[in-house]
């Protein structure tokens, strides 16, 4: 106990930030930023691959249906390996770990963001869609003002385990040297070498708490989401006109 507490005194700048000033930003930092960018660089991607995916015209479903199930049928090693020698022959010059792991991290979370939005579209009554055609709204326009708003609020405790995901397949950046949390704690445990144990059972613990506290806001948020719908159903009951008396 007194070896760990040691090690996180001595080596937490470089647990956290790796080498940054002096060197490229690493540890939980770079973790962190790696996740959070890939979540959002991919979402936009992935909700016109989920629009893709529920369209009524093959030549748009087809295609989107193929690339999503081929991407979520491969390991993410192998896109990793694909992005690292295929990327600098496509521009020309040679590309950042960070890069390299970004572009991977976007090509391959877009495909299973994509199941998620689907999801969560095709869980909506298809009244909603009925309703609005009704009202002479467009398939587009009742797609974008109706039925996303409504399909994303109720994917974000998915969108949440998904950048969970998203944080765990951070540490395959080692195989490409990016120094992440994993890449740092390869570092402290090179420089003691005799305590191996003690250095990644802390990568292991940073690793639980904020994934644990990730998950525990994810049933937060399927918690309230389920109140409000519970609210919205007593709401709408409450107020079903009486049937006319007949006279």
């Amino acid at each position: 106990m007194f070896d760990v507490l040691q090690i996180v005194r001595d080596n937490w700048a470089l647990f956290l930030v790796g080498q940054y000033p002096n060197g490229p930003l690493g540890g939980l930092a770079c973790t962190l930023l790696l996740s959070l960018c890939a979540l959002v660089i991919a979402f936009p991607s992935s909700l016109l691959m989920a629009i893709g995916r529920i369209s009524p015209f093959r030549l748009i479903r087809y295609p989107v249906t193929v690339w999503v199930y081929f991407m979520r049928g491969i390991p993410l090693i192998m896109v990793i390996f694909w992005t690292y020698f295929l990327v600098p022959l496509l521009i020309g010059h040679n590309i950042s770990a960070f890069t390299t792991m970004l572009c991977t991290l976007v090509i391959y979370q877009s495909a299973y963001l994509c199941e998620v939005v689907r999801a969560g579209i095709q869980a909506l009554p298809q009244g909603q869609m009925e309703a609005a055609r009704a009202l002479g709204m467009g398939y587009f326009r009742t797609t974008l003002c109706v039925i996303l708003p409504q399909a994303l609020y109720n994917s974000l405790p998915s969108l949440v385990s998904q950048f969970i995901a998203i944080i765990k397949e951070t540490t395959l950046g080692y195989i490409i040297n990016l120094q992440e949390m994993t890449f740092a704690a390869n570092q402290v445990n090179n420089q003691l070498l005799t305590k191996p144990f003690q250095v990644f059972a802390i990568l292991a613990l940073t690793y639980y708490v904020l994934c644990y506290g990730l998950t525990q806001l994810t049933g937060w948020l399927e918690r309230r989401i389920e109140r409000k719908r519970r609210g919205g159903a007593t709401l709408t009951s409450a107020y079903v006109p009486a049937a006319p008396r007949q006279q």
